[in-house]
């Protein structure tokens, strides 16, 4: 069975950088799954991203070495079973903010003794390169459980959350826990904000005092850099489809619109020309 090597590097105190997969799409999760990043998350919260393409998208990255990992909706079993059933590697739960709602991801995420996860299926198996009785039987050693602390009221229950057995990563979600704080939407990642770092450095601080890795969310490899400097170890680096577009805006503003369309007035036409690609 393969090793989950994002759990382990994160055990480790490694950092361990991975980015959000935004569009469900198998193909551009094998494109990204190609270029090196530890670990690569289908964000199944805020995108049309339905089980079928998110299995599809996993076994597109199969090839690579880089951990399937999934966002799910919402901290419920139905999202947990089906995902991991699907072959992911680890789970981010959004919007954890009280202790009973890391047990019950906790529960979610583990087969008995640890947890309750319903026994079944078997592309999880496939996903780590195994049968069945195996990953049943390693399985909990495996999955990385990623809660997500992104509003003010899980900062205020930081220690009561991440004290609970079976939590491996914290992941800040800086966005929304500017938002609970009144402090607007759309606040930089890596604002200055005092109450918003406050927060962020308290969260960092308290998953130090557990053993569990802390994690944010970056808006490029510079807020990567910045928060590997503060002490985060699980750090997603934007995502593919903020790098698609990055790419596609900054080249067209590059074009000269009006020097291509002056050319074009003043070259004769010829006849039978041909237009190559």
């Amino acid at each position: 069975m393969r090793a989950n090597h994002v759990k382990r590097r994160l055990a480790a105190g490694e950092p361990s950088i991975g980015t959000w997969l935004s569009l469900p799409s198998p193909e551009a999760a094998e494109y990204a799954a190609g270029i090196g990043f530890d670990w690569l998350t289908v964000d199944a919260e805020h995108n049309p991203t339905d089980i079928n393409t998110l299995a599809r998208m996993f076994v597109a990255m199969a090839a690579s070495n880089t951990a399937p990992m999934v966002r799910i909706p919402w901290n419920s079993p139905e999202h947990f079973k089906r995902a991991l059933d699907a072959g992911a590697w680890g789970i981010v739960v959004p919007m954890v903010n009280s202790r009973e709602e890391a047990e019950r991801a906790v529960q979610a995420a583990r087969y008995f003794p640890q947890g309750n996860r319903s026994v079944g299926g078997g592309r999880h198996a496939l996903s780590f390169g195994t049968v069945g009785e195996e990953y049943f039987r390693r399985a909990n050693d495996e999955i990385l459980l990623v809660l997500q602390i992104e509003h003010a009221d899980g900062v205020e229950h930081a220690d009561e959350i991440l004290s609970v057995p079976g939590v491996d990563a914290c992941f800040i979600g800086p966005n929304d826990m500017a938002a609970s704080m009144g402090l607007g939407l759309g606040v930089p990642l890596e604002s200055d904000e005092p109450r918003l770092v406050e927060a962020i450095l308290h969260v960092r601080d308290t998953c130090r005092r557990h053993g569990v890795a802390p994690g944010i969310h970056c808006s490029d490899a510079a807020g990567v850099n910045f928060r590997l400097g503060q002490g985060f170890r699980f750090c997603a680096m934007a995502s593919e489809l903020r790098y698609m577009m990055a790419g596609l805006k900054n080249d067209l503003a590059t074009l000269d619109w009006q020097g291509a369309g002056a050319q074009m007035a003043t070259e004769p036409a010829v006849a039978g020309a041909v237009v190559r690609y």
